[in-house]
């Protein structure tokens, strides 16, 4: 194994573990208080500001990204921030296993998006997609239980957003390093997150509310995606979302012993049905190559040339 490989694995699965944490903190957060949306808006302003005072100080050569690059950023920070506003609109809805089942299913809105870059499905690909549609119904539909319907949907909607972003970060990638994807990423984030809570929920947090789950929830989404790009940058983004598939035990081993949820039987049908459909991404065949004269949506996301001087290589 190449030692490029090796650190994008590495770096997956450790993204994966900050991510099974977050709908746990996420969830504790809620129930101590906390609006959704203040939790997703102190989450991504804190861990946004924390990146840009540790690189200030550190390494100022990463605050340098190309024009190009930097407008991919926004692109991607903006559709994950609304993405994000869904993810916790759906968690105050939801139980934080639940919802992260459903949210599992983004490597398959990945390759969708991977189709309309020019990588078509293969017929293992639309088995796969039954096999996930009938594990969403089986664990949305509790027998003696109402399903909610609105936070399954904002749940579904964060994650066909939340997979929108990785292809776009993976051409930025290219050609800058983990730290500034990630610090630009963020940034572009909390301006929408931040005005969103300001706009529309505006409940200031008591200082009588702990504090903790926030604060956990800052630290694990700060690590949890510079841990992603970075696994992204070396292995892609279709099988770093594949190895993202670890935060669900996370999660549901989280929710079981720290919020008490507990998953009913047909539940964990659908759960190890989910698990099959997202685990047979590892025999998909080589994505058939894009036709002669057509580019990928993303394809303008490629700058002309990096300048000779830059403090970081091109594929650093």
């Amino acid at each position: 194994m190449k030692k490029g490989q090796s650190t994008g694995i590495s770096a997956a699965l450790a993204s994966a573990f900050f991510l099974g944490l977050a709908p746990v903190l996420g969830k504790q957060a809620i129930v101590f208080g906390f609006s959704p949306m203040a939790v997703v808006a102190l989450r991504t302003g804190l861990a946004a500001t924390l990146l840009f005072l540790i690189i200030l100080f550190y390494n100022k050569s990463y605050l340098y990204i190309y024009s190009v690059g930097l407008a991919g950023c926004i692109l991607a920070g903006v559709i994950n921030g609304l993405g994000s506003l869904l993810y916790y609109m759906a968690l105050a809805r939801l139980s934080a296993s639940v919802g992260q089942l459903l949210y599992s299913l983004y490597p398959l809105f990945v390759a969708l998006w991977l189709l309309l870059d020019g990588q078509f499905p293969t017929r293992l690909t639309v088995f796969r997609i039954l096999l996930a549609s009938i594990a969403v119904l089986l664990l949305t539909n509790t027998p003696g239980s109402h399903t909610d319907l609105i936070g399954v949907l904002l749940m579904l909607g964060a994650a066909f957003l939340y997979a929108m972003h990785l292809p776009i970060n993976q051409r930025v990638l290219y050609e800058a390093p983990a730290p500034t994807v990630t610090l630009y990423t963020l940034i572009a984030m909390s301006v929408v997150v931040i005005p969103a809570f300001l706009l529309f929920d505006r409940i200031i947090p008591s200082t009588s509310i702990t504090w903790w789950p926030v604060m956990g929830l800052t630290l694990v989404t700060f690590l949890s995606r510079l841990a992603l790009f970075m696994g992204i940058k070396h292995i892609g983004g279709m099988q770093t979302a594949l190895l993202g598939l670890g935060e669900l035990l996370i999660t549901i081993t989280l929710s079981h012993i720290w919020l008490h949820e507990r998953l009913v039987f047909s539940q964990w049908i659908g759960a190890m049905t989910l698990g099959i459909s997202l685990l047979l991404v590892r025999y998909e065949k080589t994505p058939r190559e894009r036709r002669r004269g057509k580019e990928g949506w993303l394809n303008w996301l490629r700058p002309a040339e990096v300048p000779p001087d830059v403090p970081w290589t091109p594929h650093e």
